[in-house]
Parts: C-alpha cells; structure tokens; sequence
C-alpha cells in the first residue's frame, strides 16, 4: 500500500522475516546499498551499526542532479530496537556540525505472525526552496519506494 501526499511518500509491505532480521538490516550501514533499486547509495563510510538516537553515520552516494560523487551523513532521529529507526540526512558543515538537508527515512517494523509490515515513510516537508529549485523534490516517484522494500525484503530473505 502507497500513500502519496505532496510532502510524502509512505509504503508498507510485509516482508517474510522477523522484525528483528529486518531490523538488523536496517541498523548496517554497509548493506544500506542493499536495500535501495538502484545504485544510489554506494557502501558506507563508517561500518559501525547503529545503535542509538543522535548516532551519525555516512554513506558515499551518486546523484547526477548531486553532481555526482558525494558523501551522506545521516542522524539518527528515533531508535526502538526492531520497530523504529528513523535519520535525517545532510552534510557536515565547515565547523563539522549535522547540516540536515530537509528530508527524512522512517522505517517501522509491526509483527504480523512470521513475517513483519515494513512502513517506509520518505518526508521532504523540510527541504529549503533553494534545495527544491536547483535539484526538485521528490527526487524520485513512489514506485521508488516500492522497489526500495521490494530490495529490503531479497536482502533480509
């Protein structure tokens, strides 16, 4: 199921796994290139799991709109072991402060018998006028996402 405002995407899918195998999917920054239909995200910066809110992780992306090559560090907003983890991308800033880019992943985890319904939600409500007029939101239409949970569940199965 999509559902589709002009500031979000949210899809949910059930996927054949327990929460906590999709969960640790999820927490691996290096199989984050996994779980995406394209080849978007690269491999992660900083192989460390994550753990808790206010953690920082980065991934090297590819976004020709981007400019190509670039890094993504990623703030982690809300961590619930095996039913949230939520982060809020963006760069580091001169002095090496989280400059968020005004959109944000969710991915929530609900146990349904064996298998769990993965809610994805993609928000760019927050992504400056600037942002919006030289590289457009939302970067891509919500079959994205679709495809997205489609690349999870193969990772986790």
């Amino acid at each position: 199921m999509t559902t589709a405002t002009e500031e979000r995407y949210v899809v949910t899918r059930t996927i054949p796994a327990s929460p906590a195998n999709v969960f640790a999917v999820l927490a691996d920054p290096t199989r984050h290139k996994d779980t995406e239909p394209g080849d978007w995200v690269r491999d992660a910066v900083d192989a460390a799991p994550i753990t808790h809110v206010g953690q920082m992780f980065a991934v090297n992306m590819y976004l020709d709109l981007a400019g190509g090559h670039y890094v993504m560090h990623n703030l982690v907003t809300e961590f619930d072991q095996d039913r949230t983890i939520a982060w809020l991308p963006g760069r580091l800033d001169e002095s090496g402060e989280h400059s968020p880019g005004g959109w944000w992943w969710r991915y929530d985890l609900t146990p349904n018998g064996d298998d769990t319904d993965v809610t994805m939600t993609y928000d760019w409500s927050d992504t400056s006028q600037e942002f919006r007029d030289s590289v457009g939101v939302p970067v891509f239409e919500p079959d994205f996402i679709e495809q997205s949970l489609a690349s999870l569940e193969r990772t986790v199965a």
